[in-house]
């Protein structure tokens, strides 16, 4: 579903009213919106966005604007024909488990997880359907099998859905916060204690859109670390998601000014003094390197894991020689 439509795409429009019921009296304009034309919540807000959502005969455009009961929304969707992503055998995939309803793949840095603005193609999802056909409708259209995700330059585990059975399974114990995530982080100065947690709520920034932040009105978000390795300037981390909102590690780990190397977003202007100078990374030194989870299907627990890829090995090693 895409309510502007893609260059080039023909389609008729549908109309959708509702009237509110009290069981959704209080709810965010959006999800409204999502609940009663059918579509995905991202695609609710751009509707809102688009003024193609009335309230009570009027147009609204801020998507967390609260509702009341017996109001009525009237909202205008323009249906397009779409073909989702392509399958490319040129992306490689590397599966680390597979079985017939899902699969934990090894993303590299670099690769976009699926398309989106500025990157139509030669993602991971059209890899991912040229090893797996039968994900072609899994979930949502435009990123199909795709429960979680990765940021472009971040590298690791990464479980996708083959199945609607294992999509539905895998969405819900990621909403109960059930699948381990672990991730490796290679961050500037050292931190003090050996272990603990960053409880800070997350937001798009009010000044850049495209940057998270700290922010008191934002989602809930707690990120655990733990020291592995004290090295010169540097701290080798071990963090665990216990929620999993967008560059929540990155955005924490700054927050407490000790922002993951390599970072060109969240750590500029962040070197701390006893920062010794380290290897140039093209993207920031953040692994995905576990993954857990109970079998959606199956109930069997099925467990990966990846080592550091080469470039973050070597960024390390450099790190240590420099500490003798």
């Amino acid at each position: 579903m895409n309510p502007s439509g893609p260059p080039g795409a023909s389609g008729t429009e549908r109309r959708v009213t509702e009237t509110i019921p009290e069981a959704l009296a209080g709810e965010r304009l959006d999800r409204a919106v999502s609940l009663a034309a059918g579509v995905s919540r991202s695609d609710a807000a751009g509707l809102v966005a688009a003024g193609a959502v009335l309230v009570d005969g009027r147009p609204v455009r801020r998507a967390s604007q609260r509702l009341i009961a017996g109001q009525v929304l009237a909202i205008s969707i323009e249906e397009v024909e779409l073909t989702g992503p392509a399958p490319d055998p040129t992306v490689s995939v590397a599966a680390v488990y597979e079985d017939r309803w899902l699969a934990v793949v090894d993303k590299p840095a670099g690769l976009v997880v699926h398309p989106g603005a500025g990157t139509p193609d030669r993602t991971l999802v059209n890899g991912l359907l040229a090893r797996y056909p039968e994900m072609t409708g899994v979930g949502e259209p435009e990123r199909p099998g795709i429960v979680h995700r990765l940021d472009k330059g971040t590298s690791g585990l990464l479980v996708v859905a083959r199945t609607e059975e294992a999509y539905s399974g895998l969405t819900a114990v990621l909403g109960r916060h059930e699948v381990r995530r672990v991730y490796r982080a290679l961050v500037v100065g050292q931190v003090e204690a050996e272990r603990g947690v960053i409880d800070a709520p997350l937001a798009r920034s009010s000044r850049e859109p495209t940057r998270m932040a700290v922010s008191g009105g934002g989602r809930p978000a707690r990120t655990h670390y733990r020291v592995v390795e004290r090295l010169t300037g540097s701290t080798l981390l071990e963090c665990t998601l216990e929620t999993g909102r967008t560059h929540q590690i990155r955005v924490h780990l700054a927050a407490i000014g000790h922002p993951v190397i390599g970072d060109p977003r969240y750590g500029r202007g962040q070197r701390r003094p006893d920062a010794a100078p380290v290897p140039r990374l093209d993207r920031p030194f953040l692994h995905a390197a576990e993954l857990a989870f109970d079998h959606p299907v199956t109930a069997v627990r099925v467990e990966a894991h990846s080592a550091l890829p080469a470039d973050l090995e070597a960024a390390l090693a450099a790190r240590r020689m420099r500490g003798r």
